[in-house]
């Protein structure tokens, strides 16, 4: 995939996470805490394509918590999976920062 293309998708599940945070009514919740501490938001065009890739499935992994922590059963596992793809792209830098 090109840069561009993981933009676009990184764009679209920020826009996903603002409409279902809305629609459970989940002000602030612990599911994204790990993309929050990430810092990289998809209107940053200097970050590296892996960075973009990262934040992805960071905030996949907080779609898939926010759902299965509001009576979607069975994204938990998914979320989990998600999870261990994300802790396989970071950077021992970024675990250290991220990881709590």
């Amino acid at each position: 995939m090109e840069k561009n293309e993981y933009i676009q998708i990184h764009t679209f599940l920020l826009h996903l996470k603002k409409y279902l945070e809305d629609m459970v009514e989940n002000n602030g919740g612990v599911e994204f805490n790990k993309y929050i501490t990430l810092n990289i938001t998809p209107n940053m065009l200097y970050k590296s394509k892996r960075e973009h890739k990262l934040a992805i499935f960071t905030l996949s992994e907080g779609i898939g918590l926010l759902l299965s922590n509001n009576k979607c059963p069975g994204l938990e596992k998914i979320s989990y999976r998600l999870g261990q793809i994300t802790k396989l792209i970071m950077t021992d830098k970024e675990k250290e920062r991220i990881m709590f």
